[in-house]
């Protein structure tokens, strides 16, 4: 039976952290599944539909990892894919508290989900997706924080 494992997020944009975070991942797991969710209420720098676009481009090939993006629990979107693990990925201290609390919550709508935290490496632990749109926003460079090869201007509709 494939271990499927479904790893969701904004990913506004995708950086070297979630990519450590996949590989990781794919150590446990035959597919991981990075779903973008999406929030119609909020303006990203990237549209779901360009982030998937991206993700597809840096793992143009590797049939272990799909995207996906959804609007809806994720707890039903990894039903829907197959998925019988939730991977998330902490920093800190507050993002396992909230990891902790997101798990109790899956846990009573999706009993047979089960929830996996992987401890960002500390090479890119300060690394977020926020950081990254706030140095953009004021002119900065931040080719070092994304995944090799992926220049975001590629993606941003204009």
């Amino acid at each position: 039976m494939e271990r499927v494992a479904i790893f969701p997020g904004s990913f506004d944009p995708f950086t070297r952290g979630h990519e450590a975070i996949v590989t990781e991942a794919l150590r446990m797991f035959d597919k991981v599944i990075v779903a973008i969710g999406h929030n119609s209420a909020k303006r990203g720098l990237l549209t779901p539909e360009a982030r998937k676009r991206l993700i597809e481009q840096i793992y143009n090939g590797d049939a272990r990892v799909e995207v996906t993006t959804y609007s809806t629990l994720t707890g039903d979107e990894a039903r829907r894919v197959g998925a019988t693990t939730i991977i998330r990925s902490v920093r800190n201290a507050t993002d396992f508290d909230y990891e902790r609390t997101m798990d109790h919550a899956n846990r009573e709508i999706f009993p047979e989900l089960r929830t996996i935290i992987i401890i960002a490496p500390a090479e890119v632990e300060h690394i977020s997706s926020s950081l990254v749109r706030e140095l953009r926003a004021f002119g900065h460079d931040t080719s070092t924080l994304l995944p090799q090869g992926i220049t975001l201007e590629d993606f941003i509709e204009h």
